[in-house]
């Protein structure tokens, strides 16, 4: 085969590191924003946080696509001997009026104050103060940390004690017993939160009641101790009329029994488990106010934070322009300094174009729901797709998911993530078109309303939706049953 030369042309598309750093920042929600503005701040030394006057950004500097020959912009051209232009970097903006700056109606003001953290003793920490109680020689207190640290974040230990030997063998250089490690388990079983180190659900429920039953025997907790050890399957089940004629139980001591058993904690680790520490508050991105009828939209303030380009760093490009000897090494560090002036401002700008981006899209959606944002009715969210939304801004969709999947909006009917508001469309016989939100709400008032002892099974659910008019299919009523976390008929059972 010959070999040949030839010609190809190609479209390719290549997003610019501003683009990049754009898309990144869209997706931070507002409780992980000022991380990363700190973040920006330690790397960047040209960019400071503070009010102060924002310098103008060129064209070139602001647009979009951000696409810059960093080698042109620079002069980084091997063997150039030609003065960097420095009249965009040490010039004075007095008259600056950049829309960044102006704070009429794009947000907020609030306080910069850091979130509150809560002080806490992790789960494993409580554990290992209990462990001091039990006064162990060195051997025993270094087995009992082992089966400690292999307690899961709920309570469990998961981990066979076969399996705890041999990390006891590898680590620790301990050479203990099956028997040893099964005796240490019972002691630290007896610790607080009652329940924990257990290996399944049937042992950590039983453990509670005994332990409850040592505090203060009653006839019903030695009854649900009896149903937990010998009925345990038929109880996760609901066969509450087997369990009754097995152990001769009335109706009225069964019902004592499952409240006995109801009450107990299945995760007895939970309260305990450490999480991270921005989930326990949520900020809200954006605050919907209903002033008589007319939506009024702000943004957080956190959104929009006050940066500007050091007054220092031009400071020493004015030097450099007024000196009159100029030898590469200064060139370079005036190269170094243009560089981070540079990516200060396509940081700003980065910042700006989130909150325009925000603003843009939250807008669309409290258009498009403007009846549940007025009324917090379930049943007026409107069929919504992240299409719709796209089509009224003239974003592209992975734009707008970014937005949807990581922020929220506090309304005076509580705080929704904006996710919330998307669903798909479902027919009704007068073929209109309806939220599978709806639907939703539908179904959880049907089985809010069931009789326990007889639940609504999923077939009567099709069928009382077909009655209202609803296009829909058993499977379908089975999927939004689930999405909403609503077990069967038969687990719903109640005596």
């Amino acid at each position: 085969m010959a070999l040949s030369q030839g010609l190809q042309q190609k479209l390719l598309q290549r997003l610019s590191p501003q683009q990049i750093q754009f898309m990144k920042l869209l997706q931070v929600p507002t409780s992980m924003l000022e991380e990363r503005i700190k973040e920006e701040l330690e790397e960047n030394p040209a960019l400071e946080q503070g009010a102060g006057e924002e310098e103008k950004i060129s064209d070139s500097e602001s647009s979009e696509d951000g696409m810059v020959d960093e080698q042109q912009e620079y002069g980084e051209e091997e063997g150039e001997e030609e003065t960097p232009d420095l009249s965009d970097y040490i010039l004075e903006d007095e008259d600056d009026d950049s829309d960044y700056k102006t704070k009429e109606e794009s947000y907020v003001q609030e306080e910069h104050g850091n979130a509150p953290v809560r002080m806490e003793t992790s789960f494993h920490d409580l554990l290992i103060h209990q462990l001091g109680l039990l006064q162990l020689n060195e051997r025993d207190q270094v087995i009992a940390e082992q089966i400690v640290g292999s307690i899961d974040d709920d309570g469990y230990l998961r981990r066979d004690n076969s399996a705890i030997v041999n990390d006891l063998a590898f680590r620790q250089n301990i050479e203990a017993g099956i028997e040893e490690i099964e005796l240490l388990i019972q002691k630290i079983q007896q610790f607080d939160p009652p329940g924990i180190c257990a290996r399944n659900l049937q042992e950590c429920l039983l453990n509670q009641l005994l332990v409850k039953q040592k505090k203060k025997p009653s006839t019903i907790t030695h009854a649900a101790i009896a149903v937990i050890e010998q009925y345990f399957e038929e109880f996760s089940k609901k066969h509450y009329e087997k369990i009754q004629r097995s152990l001769g139980l009335t109706e009225d001591q069964m019902k004592k029994i499952i409240q006995e058993i109801i009450r107990l904690n299945p995760k007895p680790g939970g309260a305990y488990a450490s999480t991270n520490k921005a989930a326990y508050y949520i900020l809200p991105d954006f605050l919907v106010h209903n002033l008589n009828g007319r939506l009024e939209l702000t943004l957080n303030s956190k959104n929009a934070p006050d940066l500007r380009v050091s007054e220092g760093y031009r400071e020493m490009l004015r030097d450099y322009e007024k000196g009159s000897k100029k030898d590469k090494r200064q060139k370079e560090a005036v190269l170094f300094i243009k560089q981070k002036i540079d990516a200060a401002r396509w940081f700003i700008d980065a910042i700006r174009q989130r909150q325009s981006t925000l603003l843009q899209t939250m807008n669309a959606i409290l258009e498009y729901q403007h009846d549940f944002f007025l009324t917090g009715d379930e049943t007026k969210l409107r069929p919504m797709i992240l299409k719709d939304i796209a089509a009224r801004t003239g974003l592209d969709i992975s734009t707008v998911s970014r937005v949807a999947n990581s922020k929220f909006v506090q309304t005076e009917f509580g705080t929704f993530r904006l996710k919330y508001f998307f669903s798909e469309a479902l027919a009704t016989d007068s073929g209109e078109e309806v939220s599978t939100r709806e639907v939703k709400k539908i179904i959880q008032e049907l089985i809010a309303q069931e009789d326990k002892r007889n639940p609504i099974s999923d077939d009567r659910l099709t069928e009382l939706l077909q009655e209202k008019g609803y296009q829909i299919a058993r499977r379908t009523v089975a999927k939004y049953r689930q999405q909403l976390n609503i077990p069967v008929a038969r687990l719903r059972i109640e005596l």
